[in-house]
């Protein structure tokens, strides 16, 4: 099969062009959209770069080419129609030309309005552990999070291995449902001595990427 079979695949449109998303691979962030030619999609998968068409300068271009702030690719994916791809990708510094994570920067309000703040993550843990740096910096009153954190990392650390046992018996004795209750309050408190000690979530989908590459066993 040729290396580029699966191009002949892929619905381009009138203009020659196919949207394409492009996805954190190890968190899911959506990080931006943008379109693609097949000479784009040549290049991205024969060099291991995200390169894309731009539409408003009628040229190609590479992710990163000015910035810095490249698109390693870990895979490309074709929808079930083929008129759409998927970039999972591997991003250097901020996706957005505005300096923001994300391209998606901006929410749309209970009323209409549009709310530019930081896209707490795609991933539910990403989004608790947003939460959790949220109450760290804003302090609410009453938040059991805040007590925790005021306790400090050694009484957290003894927390986190309260609940790893409850875990252990509920996995041994207790039903499904049990089990799943007491692993969420495990991944809770483990999310507040991460955050306790400073330690990005991004470090440990790192550190879960290289075990699922057999580097860590």
């Amino acid at each position: 099969m040729s290396d580029t079979n699966w191009l002949s695949a892929v619905r381009f449109g009138a203009d020659g062009l196919v949207p394409v998303v492009a996805q954190e691979s190890r968190s899911g962030d959506v990080l931006m959209v943008a379109y693609a030619n097949r000479e784009a999609l040549e290049r991205t998968a024969a060099s291991g770069q995200a390169h894309y068409y731009s539409r408003s300068r009628a040229a190609l271009w590479r992710k990163g080419e000015s910035s810095g702030h490249v698109q390693s690719v870990r895979e490309i994916r074709l929808d079930c129609d083929g008129d759409s791809i998927l970039y999972r990708v591997e991003q250097s510094g901020p996706a957005c030309h505005t300096g923001s994570p994300t391209c998606f920067a901006r929410a749309v309000g209970t009323h209409g309005a549009l709310a530019r703040g930081a896209d707490p993550g795609g991933h539910l843990l990403s989004r608790l552990a947003a939460t959790v740096a949220a109450r760290a910096s804003e302090r609410p009153a009453g938040s059991y999070t805040v007590r925790l954190l005021d306790a400090g990392v050694p009484a957290i650390s003894q927390k986190v291995g309260e609940e790893a046992v409850e875990v252990v018996v509920a996995a041994n004795t207790e039903d499904d449902e049990r089990l799943a209750s007491e692993a969420a309050d495990l991944l809770y408190h483990l999310l507040v001595l991460l955050g306790a000690r400073g330690v990005p979530l991004d470090t440990v989908w790192r550190q879960l990427e290289g075990r699922e590459k057999g580097e860590g066993g």
